[in-house]
C-alpha cells in the first residue's frame, strides 16, 4: 500500500501546493478523516502497522489478497464497524482484534485459520460473522457472549461438535454449519428462539435435532447426512417451517405428523429409502415443491413422479378418499402400514395392487403371500433385500397383471425361465445380485422399458438386451463389462439412457456416436484412455459428437 494512503489524514494533498486559492472553507482534508478504505483484489502480502494513522475508519476491506497475517495495530481502529479480510491466507488472528468493540461485521471466510483467539466474546456488538472455508476444529466457548450476533457461518470447516454455549446467542437468526463432521447437535440449540435458518447439510448426523423452542424456524437444511429415522418429535414444534430439505439420507418412512407443518412450501426427500408416504401429505395447503426421486416408492408410479408436485398432491388426496371409503369394512389403512405390522398387507394387495415381501432376509417367499393374491390383479412386486438364490417359481401366477418387479439386493446367480413369461413387465430391477448372464428367452419381454442390472457380475454385455427393442433405460454400472456393440445399440431406437459406469471398457467404439437417441450416456470409471475426463464432464451430447468425429472416413 503506498505510504501516502496511510498518511492521507496527515499530509496536505498535492493539489493544495499547486493551487493556493483554497480558502479555509475549501480545505476538505482538514475537516474530515478517511472513513472507508477498500484495498480488495490486489496482491498485498502484508498490511503496515501504519493503519493506526487512520483512526476514523469504519470500513476496511482487504478481501482477495495474499495476506498471511494482520497487523496488531488494527486493534486501535476503535471506530471500525466492518472488517473484510476474506479470501486471503491468514493462519491466525491477532488478539488485539478483540478490542474492536464497535465491530458489527467480521468476514474471515476462505482463509487458513485453524484456531481462534479465546477472547472472541469481547466483540459484543458483532452482528455478522463468517468463518466458512477455514480449518477450524473447535469454537471458543466465549462465543456465548456474542448476544447480538444475527448471522453465523461456520460452513466447510472440520468441526466435530458445537459448544452448547452458542445457544446463548439469543439474536441468532441464521446458522450455517454445512460440510463439517458433526455427528450430533447440542440439545441446547433447541432453546434458540430467534433462529430462522439452520443449515446442517453434509455432516454425519444420524438423527434430526429436536427444536421445541425454535418457533420461528423457517428453513431446516439437513441433506447429505446419515439420518435414518424421522420422528414425530423432530417435527411437531416447527410450526413456521417453510423449507425442509432432507435429500440424500437414509430415511425409511415419513411420519403422519408431517401434516402439522402447515406452512411447508418445499419438501425435499430425494434419494432416501422411503417406500411409502402418508397420503395426508396431500393436505399441506402451501406445498409448492415436493422432491421424491431416487426413493424405492412402490405405491406411486414413476410417471406420476415426473408430472410435478401438484399432480402428485392431487393423487395423494384422491388416495385419502379411497381409504376413507374402503369398501371391505376394514379400518382405513394409510400408506404407512408396514408389512411387519401384519404378515400380509391385504390393503396393499387390494388397493395398491402391491405384493411386498421386502427387507425380510428371507431365503424364500412364503406360499401364503402368493395365496393371498387370489384373483386380485397385482401390478407391482417387491421382493428386494432378502436372501433369495432363485426367482420365486410362483411369480408366474402374476403374469397377466404384473408390470413392475423388484428383486434387487438378493443372491440370485441365474435367471430362471419363469421371468420370461411375465409378458406385461415394463420395469425390472435386479441390481446387487450375482448375475453373470441373462437367458435368451427374455426376448419375449416385449414391453420391458427399464432394466437395472447394476452391481452384478456381468463380464459381457448381455446380448439378449440388443433384441429387446422397447428398452428405454439400461442400467449396467458396477459390473465387469469389457465391450459393447455400437451397431446393435443403434437398432435400439427407444434407448435413451445407458449407464456403463465402473466397468472394464478398454475402449469406446467411435460408432457409438451414431446412437443419436441416447440422452444420457454414463461412462465414468472405466479404464479407457479416450474420451478423456474433460470431454465426459461436458455431458452426453458432447461425448457423442466427439465419438462421431473419430469415426474413420
Amino acid at each position: 500500500v503506498p505510504q501516502h494512503v496511510w498518511r492521507i489524514n496527515l499530509d496536505t494533498p498535492e493539489e493544495a501546493h499547486q493551487n493556493l486559492s483554497f480558502g479555509a472553507a475549501d480545505r476538505w482534508w482538514e475537516q474530515t478523516d478517511l472513513t472507508k478504505l477498500i484495498l480488495a483484489s490486489n496482491k498485498l502480502q502484508c498490511l503496515s502497522e501504519d493503519v493506526k494513522l487512520l483512526p476514523a475508519l469504519t470500513v476496511l476491506d482487504v478481501h482477495d489478497n495474499e495476506l498471511t497475517s494482520l497487523p496488531s495495530a488494527l486493534g486501535q481502529l476503535e471506530n471500525l464497524q466492518k472488517l473484510d479480510v476474506s479470501h486471503n491466507k491468514l493462519k491466525s488472528i491477532p488478539e488485539e482484534l478483540m478490542q474492536l468493540s464497535h465491530l458489527k461485521s467480521l468476514l474471515l471466510h476462505h482463509n487458513e485459520l485453524s484456531h481462534l483467539p479465546d477472547g472472541f466474546g469481547q466483540l459484543v456488538n458483532l452482528e455478522e460473522l463468517d468463518l466458512s472455508n477455514n480449518h477450524l476444529t473447535d469454537i471458543p466457548t466465549s462465543f456465548a457472549l456474542l448476544i447480538n450476533l444475527v448471522r453465523l457461518n461456520l460452513a466447510c470447516n472440520q468441526l466435530k461438535n458445537l459448544p452448547a454455549d452458542i445457544s446463548a446467542m439469543r439474536s441468532l437468526r441464521h446458522l450455517d454449519c454445512t460440510k463439517n463432521y458433526l455427528e450430533t447437535v447440542p440439545s441446547k440449540l433447541a432453546t434458540m428462539a430467534s433462529l430462522e435458518q439452520l443449515y446442517l447439510r453434509k455432516n454425519k448426523l444420524r438423527s434430526l435435532p429436536e427444536l421445541p423452542s425454535c418457533k420461528l424456524l423457517k428453513e431446516l437444511h439437513a441433506g447429505e447426512n446419515q439420518i435414518e429415522i424421522l420422528n414425530a418429535e423432530n417435527l411437531k414444534h416447527l410450526n413456521s417451517l417453510s423449507v425442509l430439505e432432507l435429500r440424500d439420507n437414509k430415511i425409511k418412512s415419513v411420519p403422519d405428523e408431517i401434516t402439522l407443518l402447515q406452512k411447508l412450501e418445499r419438501l425435499d426427500l430425494a434419494n432416501n429409502d422411503i417406500s411409502r408416504l402418508p397420503y395426508t401429505l396431500g393436505n399441506l395447503p402451501q406445498l409448492k415443491f415436493l422432491a421424491l426421486e431416487g426413493n424405492p416408492l412402490r405405491t406411486i408410479r414413476r410417471d406420476l413422479l415426473q408430472k410435478g408436485t401438484q399432480e402428485l398432491l392431487k393423487y395423494l388426496r384422491s388416495k385419502m378418499q379411497d381409504d376413507v371409503t374402503s369398501p371391505n369394512g376394514e379400518p382405513p389403512a394409510t400408506a404407512m402400514t408396514l408389512p411387519s405390522e401384519s404378515r400380509i398387507n391385504m390393503h396393499a394387495i387390494t388397493s395398491l395392487k402391491l405384493l411386498d415381501y421386502s427387507e425380510k432376509q428371507a431365503a424364500a417367499i412364503p406360499d401364503e403371500m402368493f395365496d393371498a393374491v387370489r384373483s386380485n390383479p397385482v401390478t407391482t412386486v417387491n421382493f428386494s433385500k432378502n436372501q433369495l438364490n432363485d426367482i420365486p417359481p410362483r411369480i408366474v401366477e402374476l403374469k397377466d397383471s404384473v408390470c413392475d418387479v423388484n428383486l434387487g439386493f438378493n443372491k440370485i446367480s441365474s435367471i430362471s425361465l419363469e421371468l420370461s413369461v411375465l409378458h406385461k413387465l415394463t420395469h425390472l430391477d435386479i441390481r446387487n445380485n450375482f448375475l453373470t448372464s441373462l437367458p435368451e428367452e427374455m426376448e419375449a419381454l416385449t414391453r420391458l422399458q427399464i432394466i437395472n442390472l447394476s452391481f452384478n457380475r456381468f463380464k459381457v454385455f448381455p446380448s439378449v438386451l440388443y433384441r429387446m427393442v422397447a428398452l428405454e433405460t439400461i442400467l449396467l454400472s458396477n459390473n465387469q463389462v469389457g465391450s459393447i456393440d455400437p451397431l446393435q445399440l443403434k437398432k435400439m431406437d427407444k434407448l435413451g439412457t445407458l449407464d456403463l459406469q465402473n466397468n472394464d471398457l478398454l475402449q469406446v467404439p467411435p460408432e457409438l456416436g451414431n446412437c443419436e437417441t441416447l440422452r444420457t450416456l454414463l461412462l465414468e470409471g472405466n479404464p479407457f484412455r479416450t474420451p478423456r475426463a474433460a470431454i465426459l464432464a461436458k455431458g452426453t451430447a458432447a461425448v457423442l459428437e466427439y465419438l462421431r468425429s473419430r469415426i474413420p472416413a
